[in-house]
């Protein structure tokens, strides 16, 4: 195999990646990070949250969790557990999977 089509190759991969990383991203809508209080703030404004949880992680555990406020999903990740109010309705998950 000649350099050039072993880099065609790689380009193609490359691409391919990147458009279904932009399916990924239309199928899910908007997806915002924001951090461990700026998450429980945007829980306080909804009557009876949804959040889907999951735990990753390799060395150290993490806590990841998503919420949907206003056509928009909001994600964070923390060290340790999120104080959730107690009318929030939980769903766990087995991973999170974020596309980029």
């Amino acid at each position: 195999m000649s350099f050039a089509s072993g880099s065609s190759a790689a380009a193609t991969a490359a691409a391919a990646r990147a458009a279904a990383i932009a399916q990924a991203i239309k199928a899910s809508g908007a997806l915002i990070s924001v951090n461990p209080d700026d998450f429980l703030y945007i829980l306080s404004k909804n009557d009876h949250p949804l959040v889907i949880t999951a735990t990753g992680g390799v060395f150290k555990p993490n806590y990841q969790y998503l919420t949907s406020y206003k056509s928009f999903i909001f994600y964070t990740k923390s060290t340790a557990p999120l104080p959730l109010p107690g009318n929030t309705e939980l769903i766990s998950a087995q991973k999170i999977w974020l596309p980029g």
